[in-house]
């Protein structure tokens, strides 16, 4: 194979810290390598030189003529008066770019839900990255370098990208280079692991499940090197140890060898476990759902648009479990009705009277009033110990044992890593003792080793658990049971995120099937005088009353098997539940109708 990239002595230094030191590494063609590493070892800046985003301070970087490199960074550079469109395929005409399948499965994966002509600078954090990423997969690229790629990717979207990328080169030829923390995309896509740390790249044969193998056999190795050599060391120390004037007698080389011993011991890593924390009492009842339904009326069109449709649950004592759905299926919507911050519009929400909710959102609101705090003042605002398997912990104590050095504790908050901010405030939700535990998105901006770290502490929790994340891995190690969130309506998942994906798939297909089938002629008049703006309002229009009428055509057979329910003797119920059949019906004709005066006036 060819060599694509390379590195000779490559050393790298930050204020403060050294991230890579006399480092030499290869790329070559059909290299297909996971970077991990924790947060601030020095990933993204290895990626940032090996793509000559920047020179480094030592040794050399080159690259083989003519290659074309491709490089998603953690910001993007894409231009806010830019259009959507443009920005991805930039001045390529219609018919060259619509002609590849590959460009048009791209575009209709990851952005296909935006408005082709909007503008950039109109788009969401998520949807930027996305189109972002779009940009750079349209490429022809023989090396590919992403970090964090699967930021804002929904789980459809990360396994559509894994399949893209495994299949993207023909066997043998390409590169990719990825940092990301979800290891199960790790798995699917890589072929070798490099793991930054203490200033090298350790290379690992195999995926981020064999690289956990083999990390821990040499870990074990290791552990058997140092024990023969604390056993030397005691040895020599009490060999030295014998009086004052035994060692003033002892040979020189055997005094240096013991220090030698002592200085070479390493440091220690940092104790990064926190297991049981008690939690409040919880009684029978946590929280029951009954025909609860959620919507939210779009200013612009004025047309609601329903999030959450008819759910009825039960969360139980003791229940584990995961939300699964796509960006914008109602997840959080859901989060905040369970836990009464959110009251739905028709139905009711019951929670039990022991119930304590502890809340971890996706902004990390509880820690937006102390940015100016410093983190040893934060975790001073509760209890002064804690009991954990039966050891008094103070909070200081807990923080450090998960990750946190003793000097980062005087740091401010507004100072701290994305992945420092999520494990305080894990820590500060924990330290409330609540007995209900609703985490959204917990994995964020967490390395692969601190993610197995709260993987291990949420295990070990004892209270209810509900948890949305796109980190499958996470997801399915630490929840028992999962449920989706499907057009509005929660399903339960026995096969996991495999089947949610399955039924998604199903679902898509057969909205697709039908809009075919209601779209109209050809002859339909053009739209080719409405403005640009027009456009977009009958488009967001029409996008809303096709997820209505999905909705919608469920209603009519569900409200069928409640009929059969019904006693055949009470003829005024199914009279009632006729009339309700009926009415179903009629309001799916009004939106079919609806949907086609629209398509006809977009000339589609």
């Amino acid at each position: 194979m060819g060599i694509l990239i390379g590195t000779e002595a490559l050393g790298h230094e930050w204020p403060g810290k050294r991230v890579l030191r006399n480092q030499s590494i290869g790329i070559y063609e059909g290299d297909r390598i996971g970077i991990v590493g924790r947060n601030g070892d020095g990933k993204s800046t290895l990626l940032s030189l090996l793509a000559k985003a920047y020179e480094p301070d030592e040794g050399s970087i080159t690259w083989r003529g003519g290659i074309a490199v491709g490089v998603l960074g953690q910001g993007d550079a894409l231009d806010d008066a830019d259009t959507l469109g443009h920005a991805i395929v930039g001045e390529r005409p219609v018919y060259e770019w619509a002609a590849d399948s590959r460009t048009r499965d791209i575009i209709d994966e990851l952005v296909g839900d935006l408005d082709w002509d909007g503008l950039v600078g109109n788009l969401s954090g998520g949807q930027r990255r996305r189109a972002d990423l779009a940009r750079l997969l349209v490429g022809n690229w023989d090396v590919l370098m992403l970090d964090e790629p699967t930021n804002h990717l929904d789980l459809h979207a990360i396994r559509w990208l894994a399949h893209h990328l495994r299949n993207r080169w023909p066997s043998g030829t390409g590169a990719l280079l990825v940092i990301t923390h979800d290891r199960w995309f790790l798995d699917e896509v890589c072929l070798r692991m490099w793991e930054v740390h203490d200033g090298e790249v350790e290379p690992f044969e195999g995926g981020y499940s064999a690289y956990v193998q083999q990390r821990v056999e040499r870990e074990r190795v290791a552990a058997v090197i140092e024990e023969r050599r604390q056993n030397m060391l005691r040895k020599e120390l009490n060999w030295l140890a014998h009086g004052a004037k035994a060692r003033t007698s002892k040979p020189r080389f055997r005094v240096e060898a013991a220090m030698a011993l002592v200085e070479n011991d390493p440091p220690l890593r940092n104790p990064v476990e926190l297991h049981r924390m008690a939690v409040s009492r919880l009684g029978k009842q946590v929280v029951e759902l009954r025909n609860v339904s959620v919507w939210y009326q779009d200013q612009d069109v004025g047309i609601g648009d329903h999030v959450l449709e008819d759910i009825s649950w039960i969360l139980g004592p003791g229940d584990r479990v995961g939300i699964l759905g796509a960006n914008g299926a109602g997840k959080s919507t859901l989060l905040r009705v369970l836990s009464g911050a959110q009251r739905p519009q028709r139905g009711w929400v019951k929670i039990g009277k022991t119930v304590r909710f502890g809340w971890l959102d996706q902004r990390l609101e509880l820690l937006m009033e102390h940015e100016d705090w410093r983190v040893r003042d934060l975790l001073g605002r509760y209890k002064r110990y804690y009991v954990v398997e039966g050891k008094t912990q103070s909070p200081e104590q807990l923080a450090e044992r998960l990750g946190f050095e003793h000097n980062e504790l005087m740091s401010y908050v507004r100072d701290l890593s994305g992945g420092q901010r999520r494990r305080i405030a894990l820590l500060c939700v924990l330290m409330e003792e609540p007995n209900v535990l609703i985490l959204d998105e917990p994995g964020n901006d967490l390395d692969t080793d601190m993610l197995a770290v709260v993987e291990d502490l949420l295990d070990t929790w004892p209270g209810t658990l509900v948890m949305v994340s796109h980190d499958r891995s996470l997801l399915e190690r630490v929840t028992d049971d999962q449920y989706s969130l499907i057009r509005g309506e929660l399903l339960h998942c026995p096969g996991g995120v495999d089947e949610y994906l399955d039924r998604l798939d199903q679902a898509r297909t057969a909205h697709n099937t039908k809009t075919e089938r209601a779209k109209p002629s050809k002859t339909a008049p053009q739209a080719g005088s409405l403005t640009n703006s027009k456009r977009r309002e009958l488009k967001k229009r029409l996008d809303s009353v096709a997820r209505r009428m999905d909705k919608q055509s469920l209603v009519p057979n569900r409200l069928r098997e409640e009929m059969q329910a019904v006693d055949p003797t009470d003829y005024e119920a199914l009279i009632a539940k006729q009339a309700q059949i009926e009415e179903a019906e009629s309001l799916l004709e009004d939106l079919e109708m609806e949907w086609l005066e629209l398509s006809e006036q977009l000339g589609e």
